[in-house]
């Protein structure tokens, strides 16, 4: 039986390991370079895969403020992290999503009981990702609202109007309202480019990280790998947690145009997962959680000066006992650098 301890303590000794992970300082010709914000937007949704049940949608918008456009108390406090001594590239994150989860049989109203509790989760968030050398970190602290108040019913009915698509019938059995408080934490190693010719490269990027909070608690680790022709500095598109990190931030390709396929694995160890577990005050419908659940995901990037658009399919094993099967969904993402 997994306790809240084993998260708390990986996020912690991730968040005070000495800086012996981290790269070298950057190239100081790189800090010449003009910086620019970047709007990201991404939609995932199993209707990519013709089903609609389970982890049904998840959407989020983010804008990461350019280098040095963040506040200077922001930075000052980065700084004091021993990790974060070396960073020249501190930005801000600031986003707001919102995620839908259905039962298996969206046509009845009363689901039994055995089977995914209804719920939605509305959120905002701020963040900070900072760049060294090679190593991305990503902290992240959310605040929100799960229950009726996040809207999903709402949302869900309009889109369903738009591709006529039958309601769900079961949101009168949703998660009771709760606020909700989520911090999680990502790094993400990116190795050198293997290059090879006519523009062609590979990379690959482990990463580790863990959350906490009264959404999620756990620990998780995986890696994803690259091949392509004029690789930007990228670690893979952006995603609606939990999921492979990816980012927002990425630079423009070498002679403007460049393009990547991508795939990679990620697995967590689960401590909780209000959308299995259930309300944290209130009594609420609930199933037993898979304490391991793991991803893997593949697609395509095509970056084109300021622009980046991304696919990904992805697979994810039975979140909880009696899954029927295991879910597939796909993941569009938009990024643009102005």
């Amino acid at each position: 039986m997994f306790s809240r301890t084993p998260a708390f303590v990986f996020a912690t000794t991730l968040l005070v390991a000495p800086a012996v992970f981290a790269a070298d300082p950057p190239d100081l010709a790189k800090q010449a370079e003009p910086q620019v914000g970047i709007f990201s937007f991404v939609l995932e949704n199993d209707l990519f895969y013709n089903t609609d049940r389970r982890y049904t949608s998840g959407s989020r918008l983010s804008y990461l403020t350019p280098k040095n456009g963040e506040p200077e108390w922001l930075r000052d406090l980065a700084y004091e992290v021993p990790m974060l001594a070396w960073h020249s590239d501190i930005r801000v994150e600031y986003s707001i999503g919102q995620n839908m989860y259905t039962a298996s049989n969206k046509l009845l109203r009363d689901p039994p009981r055995d089977d995914r509790p209804y719920a939605g989760w509305l959120y905002g968030s701020v963040g900070v990702v900072a760049r060294t050398g090679q190593v991305l970190d990503q902290f992240s602290a959310s605040v929100g609202v799960v229950g009726s108040a996040s809207l999903a019913h709402e949302t869900q009915d309009f889109i369903h109007s738009i591709v006529d698509s039958p309601e769900a019938q079961g949101w009168s059995k949703q998660l009771k309202n709760e606020p909700t408080l989520q911090l999680t934490y990502q790094r993400s190693w990116q190795s050198p480019e293997f290059k090879l010719p006519g523009g062609f490269g590979i990379d690959a990027t482990p990463h580790a990280g863990a959350a906490i909070g009264n959404v999620y608690d756990y620990a998780n680790m995986g890696m994803m790998f690259r091949f392509g022709q004029n690789l930007p500095i990228d670690y893979g598109p952006p995603r609606v947690q939990p999921s492979l990190p990816g980012s927002g931030y990425f630079e423009k390709a070498p002679g403007g145009f460049g393009w990547y396929l991508f795939a990679g694995v990620d697995g967590r160890a689960v401590a909780h997962n209000i959308f299995l577990d259930g309300n944290t005050f209130r009594d609420s419908r609930s199933v037993e959680k898979e304490n391991f659940v793991g991803d893997a995901q593949f697609g395509l990037a095509v970056v084109v000066d300021g622009v980046r658009l991304a696919y990904t399919h992805v697979l994810r094993t039975r979140e909880y006992v009696g899954q029927d099967a295991s879910d597939q969904f796909g993941a569009f993402s938009v990024s643009f650098a102005f």
